[in-house]
């Protein structure tokens, strides 16, 4: 992609995120979705001061890792499996798809062998749409009851991956509800939950994310164009 295509994709995601944030919130910060493209495509974005990138898959954060290490912050965002999180707990600056005891347990694990703190979100499938993974949202308060006495990791907030569907009307309601609980939540206070960031927000619909208060918006084909699978583009 040309360097002056993506400056000009850039440019027209931050005003439509100041728009649409209508001065009653921060406007989010964009992580850069940059799954499927190669270290070449990823580079440029440093230029543009974006420097936060998420990868879905484990596999793509170990071979772009080594490269772009110094310049980037990698962020999970993808359903993680178990038995991949010893191979990018030291890669990743945080896991944003925390949905599920098991994975909390190894992430403590890995994290605490490796004499570190994951800051993690906890995804919510606003949908209920189990193929995206994320929890329901009745479930978060027991969760974050266990979660939080976990010395190797650290809740910051909650993750969310809305459906696809042009139906901005119900789109727009389940961004309200996950404002909803971000804020119940937050006024709970629970010890050793920090509950600041609220990711949400895609391609498709981060306006309306930003509406509701997103401080992470996730754009993959925004920036840098379409690949070949959609989960959080």
């Amino acid at each position: 992609m040309e360097a002056s295509l993506l400056r000009e994709r850039y440019q027209a995601a931050r005003d439509a995120l100041q728009r649409a944030s209508e001065g009653l919130y921060a406007p989010p910060r964009i992580i850069a979705v940059t799954k499927t493209h190669t270290v070449q495509e990823i580079w440029p974005l440093f230029d543009l001061g974006l420097t936060a990138i998420g990868e879905n898959r484990a596999q793509e954060v170990m071979q772009k890792w080594p490269e772009l290490r110094e310049k980037f912050q990698f962020h999970c965002i993808g359903r993680l499996q178990t038995n991949k999180v010893k191979y990018i707990i030291d890669k990743v600056c945080m896991i944003q798809s925390l949905d599920r005891m098991s994975l909390a347990q190894e992430i403590d694990r890995q994290a605490q062998r490796a004499g570190l703190v994951m800051p993690v979100l906890v995804q919510i499938s606003p949908a209920g749409e189990a193929q995206k993974g994320g929890m329901p949202p009745e479930t978060v308060r027991a969760f974050l009851n266990e979660v939080r006495r976990m010395p190797g990791l650290h809740v910051e907030g909650l993750m969310a991956v809305m459906p696809n569907t042009p139906d901005r009307a119900y789109l727009d309601a389940l961004f309200g509800q996950m404002r909803t609980l971000f804020e119940q939540l937050r006024e709970e206070a629970l010890d050793g939950v920090d509950m600041r960031e609220l990711s949400m927000g895609m391609s498709g619909d981060y306006e309306l994310a930003a509406r509701h208060g997103a401080t992470m918006v996730r754009l993959g084909s925004a920036l840098l164009g379409a690949r070949d699978y959609d989960v959080n583009k």
